[in-house]
């Protein structure tokens, strides 16, 4: 099996370690070893969430299996506890299957998200370390606030929706087809920063997930590993 290509952003109090070719795989830690460490430890249970995936999916066994393709300086961004760097690997060109490939991943993410949810209606979710923690309504309005913000950052959604999940995620979807099709512009309408398609479907995907295990941890369906 050929090594897992990761890209590893390292910020002065954390770190993120993100593969490449798998939105959503990207997990953190303390430093650069630590956050590939964790990537691959959630190797099996992103396993769950892109089964049946195309090409299918394979988790290395240890770190000695991933191959860091790119090292980029974390910010603020990254040591609140974000991926936010854009990689060279971001840049690529997204079309023909492999953007229908990566469509459907983005796809099962929010899949995960919407199944954690639904599972954890009715129950008190157990606080943070220091007793916080967002609610679950409050995670999946924080979630869909986010991803009103992403699609403005591919600069070719015409009509981004105030409210509703689903409307959200096909304003996303139809302007990720636009973006790699026909390309973006330079900067958004007031001079905003634009994303490449990768990287909004790779953020978008970890942001999805990310929150689907921890209303999973914390609803006590702890499968973190």
């Amino acid at each position: 099996m050929p090594p897992l290509a990761v890209v590893l952003e390292t910020g002065k109090k954390r770190a993120f370690a993100s593969a490449t070719d798998w939105p959503g795989w990207s997990r953190s830690g303390r430093d650069a070893d630590a956050a590939i460490e964790a990537l691959v430890a959630a190797g099996p249970r992103y396993a769950e969430v892109v089964r049946g995936s195309t090409p299918a999916f394979r988790s290395p066994k240890d770190v000695r299996g991933v191959e860091i393709v790119e090292r980029l300086p974390g910010d603020a961004t990254t040591d609140f506890g974000a991926p936010g760097a854009v990689a060279q690997a971001d840049r690529r060109p997204l079309a023909g299957r492999e953007l229908a490939g990566w469509r459907d991943l983005l796809r099962a993410c929010w899949d995960a998200l919407d199944e954690a949810a639904e599972a954890a209606k009715g129950v008190r979710l157990t606080p943070g370390p220091r007793g916080g923690g967002r609610s679950r309504a409050s995670i999946l309005e924080h979630v869909s606030g986010a991803e009103s913000g992403y699609a403005r950052r591919l600069g070719t959604v015409t009509s981004i929706p105030s409210s509703g999940t689903e409307a959200i995620r096909e304003a996303i979807l139809e302007g990720i087809d636009v973006a790699a099709t026909e390309g973006q512009p330079a900067a958004g309408p007031r001079g905003g920063q634009i994303y490449p398609v990768r990287y909004v479907i790779r953020r978008t995907a970890w942001h999805a997930l990310d929150h689907a295990w921890e209303i999973e941890d914390r609803s006590g369906d702890d499968r973190s590993g």
